[in-house]
C-alpha cells in the first residue's frame, strides 16, 4: 500500500492522505489570514471523510470544481456538518481566497455523498472501507481501509474518554499500519468531572454576583457539550451562532449521540437566540450564560457579547476550548485585550479557560496505541509529531513522522 501525505502531517489542519493514488482520506485547510490547503489538490477515484471539522473536509468541495467527480463517503452527520461549514465558508469568504470552492462546486458534493454507518463495510476506489466511532464528535470515524494486502487505520480525532456527547472509542480493529493523531501527544487532561465542576461552580458564582458570562464555544461538538453540561447544573442559558444549526441537525441523528434524550432536554433548556431587534444587547444584561460562536472570537455573534459584557469586572468569559496562536482568544487569555470586531479592546472582565478537549490526552493516545504494539504507526495531526514518533520508538514503537509530500509504502 502506498501512502501520500499531503497536509495534516507536523501540524494541526489541512488534514489529506492519498492511498494508492486512488483514495483520499480528508482534504480540509488550515485556518489563518491568508488560509493553507493541501500541498497538492489530486483527482483520487474515491474520498473517504472521519469527521466534519474544518482541518478535515474544509477545502472538500474544491475537489469537484474540475471534470473528476468522485464519490464522498462520510457517516450522516459528517455528510450535514461539511455542508454547514462549506455554506458558512461561502458566506463569509466566496469569491477571495479564503474559499477554494463555489456554490457549484458545493452542490455538486451533494450529488457525489454515499453515507454509512458504523461498522458496515463498503467499497470505495477497489478498497474495503469500515468506518468506527471515534469518541471525537458525533459521526467522527476511524476509517479501516483493505486493499486486499494491507489494512490501513486512519484514525481520524479521537477520544478515549467519555463526554456527555459522545461515547469514547472502543474500537481496535486489527490493522496492519496506523496513522494515528497527537494533538495533545504531551498534555494531560484533568478528569472532565472535575473540569465540569469548575466551570459549573464558576459560572453560577458570577450568575450569583449579578454578573454575566460569554461562553465562546466551537459550533460543533463543544456548543452541544456546553449545553448538556448547563441542563446538567440547572445553568441558565442562551446559545447563539452557528451552533444552533448544529444542535437541530444532530437531534436528527440520535443514534450517534450518546444519550439522545439528554440533547433534547439540553435543547429545551437553552433559549435559542434569534439576534432579531437588538435581541443580543439585552441578553448580555442578563444573569445567564450565553453560548455562541466562534470558539476562538475571530468572528461570530461573539463580537457583540465580549465587548457588551467587557468592562464590568463582575462578568466572566469562560473559553472551552484550545485557543490558536494569533487568534484574539489567544491574545484575550494572554494580554487581557483583545481585536474585537476591529477594534483592540481591553477586557475588565474575568477571564478563564476549561479544557472540555474532545481529544485523547497523551494517556489516552498510549491507550489506543498499546493494542498496535507491533504495527507501524505512523504519526500525523499535532504540533509535536516529531517527538511524539521518537517517545513511541523509545517505548519499542515503529514510529515515524512524515513530512508534507513524503510517500511510503506498506
Amino acid at each position: 500500500m502506498d501512502i501520500r501525505f499531503l497536509g495534516g502531517v507536523r501540524e494541526v489542519g489541512r488534514s489529506a492522505v492519498l492511498v494508492n493514488d486512488s483514495l483520499l482520506l480528508d482534504f480540509g485547510m488550515l485556518t489563518g489570514t491568508p488560509p493553507q490547503f493541501p500541498v497538492e489538490t489530486p483527482e483520487p477515484d474515491a474520498v473517504v471523510v472521519s469527521h466534519g471539522h474544518l482541518d478535515h473536509v474544509g477545502a472538500l468541495p474544491g475537489l469537484l470544481s474540475g471534470a473528476n467527480r468522485p464519490d464522498i463517503h462520510w457517516t450522516p452527520p459528517t455528510y450535514e456538518l461539511t455542508l454547514t461549514l462549506a455554506r458558512d465558508t461561502l458566506k463569509l469568504h466566496g469569491g477571495t481566497l479564503h474559499c477554494p470552492f463555489t456554490e457549484n462546486d458545493v452542490k455538486r458534493v451533494t450529488e457525489v455523498s454515499r453515507t454509512h454507518g458504523y461498522r458496515e463495510t463498503f467499497e470505495a476506489a477497489g478498497h474495503d472501507v469500515t468506518f468506527y466511532n471515534a469518541g471525537h464528535i458525533p459521526g467522527s470515524a476511524h476509517v479501516l481501509i483493505d486493499d486486499g494486502d494491507t489494512r490501513l487505520l486512519y484514525t481520524g480525532d479521537f477520544h478515549t474518554d467519555d463526554q456527555r456527547l459522545v461515547a469514547g472509542t472502543t474500537a481496535r480493529p486489527d490493522a496492519d499500519v496506523v496513522i494515528c493523531e497527537s494533538t495533545y501527544s504531551d498534555v494531560e487532561h484533568d478528569p472532565r468531572a472535575a473540569v465540569e465542576a469548575r466551570f459549573a461552580q464558576s459560572v453560577k458564582t458570577t450568575l450569583w454576583e449579578g454578573g454575566t458570562v460569554v461562553v465562546p464555544a466551537f459550533a460543533i461538538g463543544r456548543t452541544q457539550e456546553i449545553l448538556l453540561v448547563c441542563e446538567a447544573h440547572d445553568i441558565p442559558c442562551y446559545v447563539d451562532g452557528m451552533g444552533k444549526q448544529v444542535t437541530e441537525m444532530l437531534r436528527q441523528y440520535p443514534e450517534f449521540v450518546r444519550d439522545a434524550d439528554a440533547l433534547r432536554r439540553a435543547k429545551s433548556h437553552a433559549r435559542f437566540v434569534t439576534g432579531r431587534d437588538g435581541q443580543r444587547k439585552r441578553i448580555a444584561d442578563q444573569n445567564a450564560a450565553i453560548v455562541t460562536t466562534s470558539g476562538m472570537l475571530s468572528g461570530g455573534p461573539a463580537m457583540t457579547y465580549v465587548p457588551a459584557i467587557r468592562a464590568n469586572p463582575t462578568n466572566k468569559v469562560a473559553m472551552t476550548g484550545y485557543q490558536v496562536e494569533g487568534t484574539p482568544g489567544r491574545d484575550l487569555l494572554e494580554t487581557g485585550s483583545a481585536e474585537l470586531d476591529g477594534r483592540r479592546m481591553p477586557v475588565s472582565a474575568q477571564v478563564e479557560q476549561y479544557d472540555f478537549s474532545a481529544h485523547a490526552d497523551r494517556d489516552g493516545l498510549r491507550d489506543f496505541l498499546d493494542a498496535y504494539t507491533d504495527t507501524p504507526v505512523v504519526v500525523n495531526h499535532g504540533d509535536r509529531c516529531e517527538a511524539f514518533a521518537a517517545a513511541l520508538e523509545t517505548d519499542g514503537f515503529d514510529a515515524t513522522a512524515p513530512a508534507h509530500g513524503e510517500e511510503h509504502t506498506y
